[in-house]
């Protein structure tokens, strides 16, 4: 089966940093939008950042959230996403999924919108 599997959570200061990283395995990765998710305990899972596939010219998305302090990134010849995460804050705190979608040709942060999944990963961020 084709997958995503997660990595790079922990537990953190406020204030601090982490890389999160979700290697593909078994999809042309270069041909998916990717992105990443996060759901806090009792709320519902939102998009953080969303990167186009080789064929998007360089599209990338944050949600205002995460303007400023993230940053998504992917090595296709690594079949690899990335998400730095600097200047956290205690609200960041949840669980990560990356996410991806073949063929896209629109580009939203919609959780609906995206059919792999991986198993995600958590951060903690402390005061």
């Amino acid at each position: 089966a084709q997958g995503l599997l997660e990595s790079g959570g922990g537990s953190v200061q406020a204030g601090g940093s982490l890389k999160l990283s979700c290697e593909a395995s078994r999809l042309t990765f270069g041909e998916y939008y990717m992105a990443w998710f996060r759901q806090a305990p009792g709320k519902n899972r939102e998009g953080v950042a969303g990167i186009g596939s080789i064929n998007a010219h360089g599209i990338i998305a944050y949600s205002d959230a995460a303007k400023g302090r993230f940053t998504i990134s992917r090595n296709n010849a690594a079949h690899t996403l990335y998400l730095q995460m600097d200047g956290l804050k205690t609200e960041d705190s949840g669980m990560y999924y990356c996410a991806g979608r073949w063929g896209a040709d629109s580009y939203p942060l919609n959780e609906d919108y995206f059919t792999q999944w991986g198993q995600g990963t958590k951060v903690t961020v402390s005061s």
